[in-house]
């Protein structure tokens, strides 16, 4: 279980996030939906460990983030612009950060490129922005994390590319995984999500 308790966030004298209260569970889809500013992507920089809260609290399986651990465990994540290293190819790319948890293998690595319809060859810098946007979910998801943060996920991604995309994050749902996404798109979630919570001026609702 993932776990805000009383979470606030004042950043420049303004309060993003105000005690904000949650339990997320594995295997459940959680929408984060508002405007931009509303606090949605402070909130999953805050789970990431990306952020440490002015006051409150983040347990991750019962552990304190910062106190307990660093960074919560096994999280694959897209936030804000996200960019990989332009040079090198999309299984460059991958292979480099398989290094870090040395936990996927060559075979999830072209498994997860394979998920998201991904066979280029080139570097990443001649990548559209769909392209690109595809990878930065096959990063997300090739380590088969046990929680997935996405900020505006479907960003940059046409039709097919969004239901791509809901059907990755419907299989890593039947997997187990925790998966919050936030958008300003209300109908991005509504086909895959279990709870929509409504984010409004760093409150929670929902």
């Amino acid at each position: 279980m993932v776990e805000l308790n009383n979470v606030s966030k004042i950043l420049r004298r303004r309060q993003v996030l105000d005690h904000v209260n949650y339990e997320f569970e594995y295997g459940k889809v959680y929408g984060l939906y508002g405007p931009n500013g509303s606090g949605k992507t402070m909130i999953l920089r805050v789970l990431a460990g990306l952020v440490i809260p002015t006051e409150g609290e983040v347990l991750i399986d019962g552990k304190k983030l910062h106190r307990d651990i660093s960074f919560p465990p096994e999280t694959g994540l897209i936030i804000e612009n996200m960019e990989l290293i332009p040079q090198y190819t999309a299984v460059e790319n991958l292979r480099l950060l398989a290094q870090i948890n040395k936990t996927a293998s060559e075979e999830d690595i072209r498994e997860s490129l394979d998920r998201v319809g991904l066979s280029s060859e080139l570097p990443v810098k001649k990548f559209s922005l769909g392209m690109k946007q595809r990878l930065n979910i096959a990063q997300a998801i090739f380590e088969k994390p046990r929680l997935i943060l996405l900020d505006e996920a479907s960003n940059a991604l046409d039709e097919k590319g969004i239901e791509m995309l809901h059907r990755i994050v419907k299989d890593e749902k039947k997997r187990g995984a925790c998966i919050i996404m936030a958008t300003h798109n209300k109908s991005d979630m509504e086909q895959v999500c279990d709870r929509i919570l409504k984010i409004s001026e760093g409150k929670m609702e929902g």
